[in-house]
């Protein structure tokens, strides 16, 4: 097993642009264990496959192939041979990921994924239930914490980036409910590993919050 560092944190915590950026900086291999979950909502969506089909979604999860590669610095998703980085990203998607993420089936596939990953690499791996269901033993474990206000208004900001119409109410609400939902499901509720170090982003820069990691990281690597 290489060195791993796990990052969880609600939706606009900034968990993906860090976990990217000190990758980088630490020469660690960055895995969005959201997008997996994303591939295989998107996948069951395009198929009108709901939550409640276990068998429909059993089906699909027999075939599923997700791909996570890098190509000019930018990660690239692909589900099924098809680059799909930009469609799982959609609204649609966003709201359906909570549900067909909470399935146990989805997770009994997705989880040994993302630990075959770390077998023979050192990573940074960012999620929901990193430090304590896929790597209860990581490393480093970082709880990358926001209030909803501002994470509301970070998710605003970037879907009008990307061309998408929406209001700041519209986000704070689904975020509240989306938050709601994970942390009150019956199969791995999001909760914050007991030996996690808290990170409160609200009012911290990009920079500020690498910072920070690394420290931490540089700390654990002495």
């Amino acid at each position: 097993m290489g060195f791993v560092v796990a990052i969880d944190g609600p939706a606009g915590s900034g968990k993906g642009t860090i976990t990217k950026l000190i990758a980088e900086k630490r020469n660690l291999v960055s895995i969005d264990t959201g997008a997996m979950y994303r591939c295989v909502a998107l996948d069951c969506l395009n198929k009108g496959i709901k939550p409640n089909d276990i068998e429909g979604i059993k089906a699909i999860l027999e075939n599923i192939n997700i791909e996570l590669t890098k190509e000019n610095g930018e990660q690239k998703v692909f589900l099924n041979g098809e680059d799909v980085s930009r469609e799982i990203r959609e609204p649609r998607v966003n709201e359906a990921v909570s549900p067909f993420s909470a399935i146990k089936e989805v997770r009994d596939i997705i989880t040994p994924m993302q630990r075959k990953m770390a077998e023979k690499q050192d990573i940074i791996m960012e999620g929901r239930d990193i430090g304590t269901v896929v790597f209860p033993n990581a490393d480093v474990k970082i709880f990358l914490d926001v209030s909803l206000e501002e994470s509301a208004r970070r998710r605003y900001k970037q879907n009008l980036e990307n061309g998408i119409e929406t209001t700041y109410e519209n986000e704070l609400e689904k975020l509240k409910q989306r938050n709601k939902y994970d942390s009150e499901r019956d199969i791995v509720p999001f909760v914050k590993a007991e030996d996690a170090i808290l990170v409160d982003s609200t009012n911290m820069s990009i920079d500020e919050v690498v910072e920070t990691i690394l420290k931490i990281i540089d700390e654990k690597l002495k």
